[in-house]
């Protein structure tokens, strides 16, 4: 009896303060002001002319509930919330099954969320799960039945809701997947976007339609099973032959959506967390250049029309400023919407010569330091040995000069410049110019055996083309909230690491990679596309079996291309010219127009016209080239032709 009695007591306590409870929150849920259901996570992205190229889920995109399809109503109801218009916020009976399915299956396997609770966990909360967070959404969602009736709950929470590449609400999606305004969307159509929402990236029919279908297929059954369809409806239904448009409305680039991805991850960085982005408002001012944006995705487009299954990353930075301009991680976002320019890391190839070569000047090697370029075998710590090759097993069998090796990247002087600095020396100089990556102090270093990420091995080059000044890379440069304040500028410091003179010297070796007078027993690396070239440019290519990288810059503009396959699969070397292709055709179409902008000979540099290849007095004129020097560092050669540029070369 005493059990009894205190049982009683006990659920009589707990009846009576869960009502002392539930008018608590009505009382409350009166008097304060109502929730705002069509603040839409509206936030803005703006180019380099603060011109607006992106919104999420505009106000102006607002669908009122009247004029959304039934059939996606009711294909939401049916596959998200199928007692939404009986329940309060919560759906007892379904909490209870979803706890006793996660128990048997020892872990969470199914969720009840109503639509009412992700939508207030979507416009005020964060995504953590935490118990404070969980009791704020508990409270938020009776204020939200309270104060609002179905219809509006269900209109605010579909033109809210994250449809995937970059659409908010059913309106942008309605028009991105399908061309159509949301109340002409068919029965596929509407089921189609109704599937999206459980998993954006997953689900979306641009993106992964076989996965997208199959989720479909889903919907329809549970509408079946819930009452909205019927047998034969569902068996007259064809998601097949649905047409899928997948376009924007707005700049249709199907790359732009990488630097609005890169954009995001650099908010994480700055501490603009998810729930302050979708709260509302944010203006996000970016650097990105659309004119220069458009000329990298056509010329990506261009030249990759036989290289399907290739992919392909590129970054396009002003040296001076940091600034990235444009930026693609993929061909296409629509079929992968994996961002390799901020994600992948790819073996840098023979662009790592740029660095190991500073390296080589800064400690007393000179332009016309030779070494042997022969086959060669490395002993390593007499332990193991080491055999690089040329690339097509070409080699010189004789001495040759640092800007020769350059021009024609070879290897095996390469790896003898490195072990000859040691190979610690290297790894310093890459700290040095920016790259985080940690690398390895080993002989093919020099040979770029290393994966780097691209906008991290941009920064290292950044120092080179701004004349030794490393900086921070950035795409966003300033923030507003909703009422205007600015709440982050970018202040990006810069600071001198390189010595200027070292620098410029290796800036006109690098530019000997398109002179036809570098012909021996190869030539070259980028004399391929010197014709297509107008003006001055440092070009280093690099190769590996499964990576092509070409990067190349002037004072103006830094640009990075990598091609390859994302399962690391060789390729044949005959796309070695796509990327010099891609970044020759985009940086002088973006040049176009522009003053010829070379660098500025330092007043402690000199030059001398020799051999291109020896070094030496030439009266080969096709083979003459500069060479220069830091002032005193000069080989003495007797009759030898002694240039001192100081003024800007055009």
């Amino acid at each position: 009896m005493r059990i009894i009695k205190y049982t009683l007591k006990f659920f009589t306590f707990v009846f009576i303060s869960s009502i002392i409870a539930y008018i608590g929150i009505n009382i409350y849920a009166l008097i304060t002001p109502k929730l705002n259901l069509s603040n839409n996570g509206t936030y803005y992205l703006y180019d380099n002319q603060d011109k607006l190229v992106y919104q999420g889920s505009s106000t102006s995109s607002w669908v009122n509930y009247e004029d959304i399809s039934p059939n996606l109503i009711n294909a939401v109801i049916a596959i998200e919330d199928k007692n939404f218009y009986t329940h309060k916020g919560f759906d007892i009976l379904r909490i209870g099954k979803a706890m006793l399915n996660n128990i048997q299956k020892g872990h969470i396997v199914e969720g009840a969320s109503t639509i009412t609770q992700q939508l207030v966990k979507n416009l005020y909360l964060d995504f953590d799960k935490t118990w404070k967070r969980k009791i704020e959404e508990a409270f938020l969602t009776v204020v939200a039945e309270l104060q609002y009736d179905k219809e509006d709950i269900l209109e605010s929470y579909l033109n809210t809701i994250n449809y995937g590449n970059g659409n908010y609400g059913v309106s942008n999606a309605a028009a991105y997947y399908f061309n159509k305004s949301v109340k002409d969307l068919t029965m596929e159509e509407a089921i189609i976007l109704a599937g999206i929402p459980k998993s954006p990236n997953k689900f979306n029919p641009v993106s992964n339609k076989e996965e997208a279908l199959n989720r479909a297929n889903i919907v329809a059954k549970t509408m079946v099973h819930n009452g909205f369809l019927n047998e034969e409806e569902l068996n007259n239904l064809d998601f097949e032959n649905v047409a899928i448009y997948g376009k924007s409305s707005e700049i249709n680039l199907q790359m732009l959506m990488y630097y609005q991805d890169a954009v995001y991850k650099e908010l994480e960085n700055l501490g603009i967390n998810k729930k302050i982005l979708e709260s509302g408002g944010l203006k996000i001012y970016t650097n990105l250049d659309i004119a220069k944006q458009t000329s990298l995705e056509n010329n990506i487009l261009k030249n990759m029309t036989d290289a399907e299954d290739i992919q392909v990353a590129s970054v396009i930075v002003d040296p001076e400023s940091g600034k990235i301009e444009a930026l693609t991680g993929g061909k296409d976002y629509r079929k992968s919407p994996y961002n390799r320019a901020t994600e992948s890391k790819r073996q840098v190839g023979s662009t790592m010569k740029a660095f190991l070569y500073y390296t080589a000047l800064e400690n007393n090697l000179v332009s016309s330091s030779k070494f042997t370029s022969e086959y060669t075998t490395f002993n390593i710590n007499n332990k193991e040995t080491y055999a690089p090759t040329n690339y097509g097993n070409k080699y010189a069998n004789k001495e040759i000069t640092m800007a020769a090796a350059i021009a024609f990247s070879d290897n095996v002087f390469a790896v003898k410049t490195n072990l000859f600095l040691g190979c610690d020396a290297l790894v310093e100089t890459a700290k040095k110019v920016g790259i985080r990556e940690t690398l390895e102090a080993i002989p093919s270093l020099a040979l770029g055996t290393e994966e780097i990420n691209i906008l991290d091995y941009a920064r290292g080059y950044a120092t080179l083309a701004s004349g030794g000044y490393q900086k921070d890379l950035y795409l966003i440069r300033k923030i507003e909230d909703r009422d205007g304040n600015v709440i982050f500028t970018k202040d990006n410091k810069k600071s001198l690491v390189l010595n200027p003179n070292y620098v410029y010297i290796l800036n006109e070796l690098l530019a000997n990679t398109t002179s036809l007078a570098f012909r021996d027993y190869t030539n070259a690396t980028a004399s391929t596309i010197a014709g297509k070239l107008s003006r001055k440019y440092a070009i280093k290519t690099g190769s590996t079996d499964t990576d092509y990288w070409t990067v190349g810059y002037n004072k103006d503009d830094l640009m990075l291309v990598w091609i390859g396959y994302d399962n690391n699969q060789a390729f044949s070397k005959s796309y070695s010219y796509i990327p010099k292709n891609i970044w020759a055709d985009t940086m002088e179409e973006i040049q176009t127009g522009q003053e010829k902008n070379w660098y500025q000979t330092p007043p402690d540099v000199v030059g001398l016209i020799l051999d291109s290849v020896t070094g030496e007095l030439t009266n080969d004129s096709t083979k003459a080239v500069m060479y220069y020097y830091l002032k005193g560092s000069e080989p003495n050669i007797t009759n030898a032709q002694i240039v001192v540029k100081n003024e800007e070369e055009n």
